[in-house]
C-alpha cells in the first residue's frame, strides 16, 4: 500500500490538510498516483467521501478509503482534521482496523438502453413535476403503487442520511438491511399506500415498474439521471463493497450523536 491520492474539499483547511499530507507520505516513501493509487484519502466531511466513492467506483477491488474530517459530518471519516498526525502515524507502523461497507446495486432497464450503477447512502426515483404513479414489489411480490413525489431505498449507511429526513428509522451498524421509504406520499379515501417505512432483509431485490416515469428522476448518492417512460428500476445489495481503513471506531452511538 504505497501508492496513495488525495481527494479534498476545496475550502482553506482541507487543501492545507491535504498538502500536509502529501509532503508528509511522500518522506515515508509513499508515492503519489492519482491514476492507479492503492490508498484514496478523502479529505473534507460525508460529501466529499461520497464525490471520492464514485469517482473510483470501478476499482474498488484495488482500493483501501479513508477520510479525515473537516466538514460538517462525518459519518465515513476515521480521523477529525485535528488528528492528521495521528493518521500519519498510523501510515508509518501500518496500523489500521479495517471494516467494508456494501454498496447498493442499481440496475436501470428500457426498451433502449441499460445502466448499472452503485450508491452507498441510497437512491430515489423522484418526480417534482407531476404526481408519480410507482408499482413497488419486493422479490417479485407486489407490495403496493404508490402514488406521490417518490421513493427512497436505502442501505444502512444511508439510514441516517437522506432517509431520516423523511422520517425512515436509523439502523444500527451491523444490519445490512434495506429500507424503502415514501417521499410525499398521497392519501386519502380514494388513494392510499402502506404510508410507513419498510425494512426487508438483505438478500431481496426491490422492483420499481411504471406505465409512465417520464419527468422522473433516479438520484443515486449525489449523483442523477433522467428516466425514461418505460424504465424499470431494480435494487438489492451488491457484491461491491468499500474497503475502510482507520483507527478503531468510536462506538456507533457516539457517531450518532453527531448528527443532532
Amino acid at each position: 500500500m504505497k501508492r496513495f491520492t488525495i481527494v479534498s474539499k476545496n475550502d482553506d483547511l482541507s487543501k492545507q490538510l491535504k498538502h500536509k499530507i502529501h509532503e508528509a507520505l511522500g518522506t515515508m516513501g509513499f508515492i503519489y498516483d492519482e491514476n492507479k493509487p492503492e490508498l484514496v484519502i478523502a479529505v473534507g466531511g460525508d460529501g466529499t467521501f461520497l464525490r471520492t466513492l464514485h469517482k473510483y467506483v470501478n476499482a474498488l477491488n484495488e482500493l483501501l478509503f479513508v477520510g479525515i474530517h473537516t466538514g460538517t459530518l462525518g459519518f465515513f471519516t476515521s480521523y477529525d482534521s485535528h488528528e492528521v498526525d495521528k493518521f500519519l502515524e498510523d501510515c508509518r507502523q501500518m496500523k489500521f482496523v479495517r471494516k467494508n461497507l456494501p454498496l447498493l446495486e442499481i440496475n436501470v432497464h428500457s426498451s433502449k438502453d441499460t445502466h448499472c450503477l452503485y450508491a452507498l447512502n441510497e437512491i430515489r426515483v423522484e418526480n417534482v413535476i407531476r404526481t408519480q404513479l410507482m408499482r413497488i414489489y419486493v422479490e417479485d411480490v407486489f407490495l403496493e403503487t404508490f402514488r406521490g413525489t417518490g421513493i427512497c431505498i436505502s442501505s444502512q449507511a444511508g439510514s441516517s442520511a437522506y432517509n431520516r429526513s423523511l422520517g425512515g428509522a436509523i439502523l444500527h451498524e451491523g444490519l445490512d438491511l434495506l429500507q424503502i421509504t415514501e417521499i410525499t406520499g398521497i392519501h386519502h379515501q380514494t388513494y392510499r399506500s402502506l404510508g410507513s417505512p419498510l425494512i426487508v432483509p438483505h438478500d431481496v431485490t426491490i422492483r420499481l415498474e411504471s406505465d409512465d416515469f417520464c419527468e422522473a428522476i433516479l438520484c443515486y448518492d449525489h449523483e442523477s439521471m433522467k428516466l425514461r417512460k418505460d424504465s424499470c428500476v431494480t435494487v438489492n445489495y451488491s457484491k461491491k463493497v468499500v474497503q475502510m481503513i482507520g483507527r478503531p471506531d468510536t462506538h456507533y452511538i457516539e457517531r450518532l450523536k453527531n448528527l443532532f
